[in-house]
């Protein structure tokens, strides 16, 4: 990969970073990014959780140095992430990678188009001053699972996920909310790149020097988490997503457009044992 290349993927990952840490969804930026580079799906995956693991631990220790985390109420979700994570990556690595050039535009921009609304309906449901629905071990196992499945097999929206189900069933404001996200979701990233690194499918040397830009970019948004650049940034992350999967779309349209039953039986039998 040439320097041009490397070095416009390191910028990807600072803004990546930097949005991630904010407004949640910074993997909209960088998955594109990389599969537009010429990544292979499963590559692109790991090496994306790579940079994205040092961003967001950066973020989580920025967060428990102010002492804003209680690890007491994080802990079983931490666990749950780390199995759900795992448990991910493992199934992503043993789908066909021509089903996920397929499937990967499809669920970026569902995301995308999620993360139009997520913010609104994230701070409707903060403002509502409702008391927890679930105790911080059932919904740190339950939702841990779930959602760290997900973010070992795609990932991208994964903070903003766990932003919401902290509102709407714990009970949290949006600041608190926020800081904790951050500590489930570098457990599932972290199993995740783990599981990555076993399947061989890091590409070391671009994954590490995004991983430059990720730090940069997660370490001044940590700083900025309580400010109001969410409102500005979310928009420019959906349209800089779609602009970019538009183009993956675009180099192989007819691969795209051939999503078919058979391919899918085809996919979810490589998952059996």
């Amino acid at each position: 990969m040439d320097l041009v290349v490397t070095s416009a993927l390191v910028v990807t990952a600072a803004a990546g970073g930097f949005v991630d840490t904010i407004a949640g969804g910074g993997g909209l930026l960088v998955l594109p990014a990389l599969l537009a580079a010429g990544l292979p799906p499963q590559a692109a995956l790991a090496t994306s959780k790579l940079q994205a693991s040092v961003g967001i631990v950066t973020a989580s220790v920025t967060f428990m140095r102010r002492g804003e985390v209680r690890l007491k109420e994080v802990w079983p979700g931490i666990a749950g992430s780390f199995i759900g994570g795992t448990i991910g990556a493992l199934a992503i690595e043993r789908l066909n990678a021509d089903f996920l050039r397929q499937i990967i535009p499809v669920l970026l921009i569902a995301i995308a188009i999620y993360m139009l609304f997520a913010r609104r309906v994230l701070e409707r449901e903060a403002s509502s001053h409702h008391p927890a629905l679930l105790g911080p071990l059932t919904f740190g196992l339950v939702l841990g699972l779930c959602l760290g499945f997900y973010d070992g097999f795609f990932g991208p929206g994964t903070g903003s996920f766990w932003a919401i189900a902290h509102v709407a069933l714990r009970g949290f404001d949006l600041r608190r909310a926020t800081v904790h996200t951050k500590l489930v979701n570098a457990a599932s990233n972290i199993a995740a790149l783990l599981a990555f690194i076993a399947g061989g499918s890091v590409v070391w040397g671009l994954g590490l020097a995004m991983a430059v830009g990720q730090f940069a970019g997660a370490r001044l948004g940590a700083h900025l988490v309580l400010g109001r650049g969410s409102a500005l940034i979310r928009p420019m992350l959906v349209i800089m997503s779609l602009a970019i999967t538009a183009r993956i779309l675009a180099t192989d349209p007819d691969n795209f457009l051939r999503v078919g039953a058979a391919q899918a039986v085809h996919a979810i039998g490589n998952l059996m044992p």
